[in-house]
């Protein structure tokens, strides 16, 4: 079973509030990106794909990848102005593995773990994606605030990513998504139903696994990093 990782690093973290791109951000004294590099590092996958901006991938060689030992990213390349673009170049690079998993840089908790267990599922499913039930009411309005209905808590879930699929359905929906790049869409499993004849599965993930967007995120993010550091020794016990 050949699979590969793309992982997402081109944002520039405008909500943070910083000058420096959250992914570039020091999260318990090491890059919030080289988490989710590691995640990958550690998991099944046999080769990573890393999508920077554009005019940063010399940095991320350098400073990320050979600077912590990530020798499974194989290719480091320069994503797009929207997501989808950035995605598209991240498969363009992948070669042609069997599944491929998509992450956001952003989400530095994503484990090694849930990597694993998506890539498992996909092999059963063709199409995967990590998310949570919702814990609160979601209530959907007009656009004069006023609520118009309240979906059963039930049914709804927090999409996250990795986002898993068979490469031959991924690539194909987003080569089509390409050819009409006005359609407004914001995650890959959205993609995938758009253009794809498979259902995506959701599998849960765990509510650790944040994306950080603002500096509230990045503080509790490395809270729950901290715990989990100080629990790891407990495994060799």
């Amino acid at each position: 079973m050949a699979a590969a990782g793309i992982v997402l690093a081109g944002g520039k973290g405008t909500r943070m509030q910083s000058e420096i791109p959250k992914q570039y951000m020091l999260l318990a004294g090491k890059p919030l990106l080289y988490y989710s590099l590691r995640a990958f590092e550690e998991s099944k996958v046999e080769s990573v794909v890393l999508v920077t901006a554009e005019g940063e991938e010399d940095y991320c060689r350098t400073e990320l990848v050979e600077r912590y030992g990530f020798t499974k990213v194989t290719a480091v390349t320069a994503g797009g102005a929207e997501r989808y673009e950035s995605v598209f170049h991240g498969l363009q690079a992948a070669g042609t593995p069997e599944y491929v998993l998509i992450h956001d840089g952003a989400r530095p908790l994503v484990t090694a773990e849930l990597i694993n267990r998506l890539l498992g599922q996909t092999e059963s499913y063709g199409a995967c994606v990590a998310g949570m039930p919702v814990k609160d009411t979601i209530q959907m309005t007009d656009e004069n605030g006023v609520i118009t209905l309240t979906p059963k808590r039930e049914s709804l879930w927090i999409a996250q990513t990795p986002q898993a699929f068979e490469f031959s359905l991924v690539y194909h929906a987003y080569e089509r998504l390409m050819e009409e790049p006005e359609i407004d869409v914001t995650d890959d499993a959205m993609v995938v139903g758009l253009y794809g004849d498979t259902p995506v599965q959701m599998v849960r993930g765990s509510y650790t696994n944040l994306k950080v967007t603002t500096p509230e995120d990045m503080a509790f993010a490395e809270a729950l990093l901290k715990k989990r550091q100080s629990r790891e020794p407990e495994k060799g016990k």
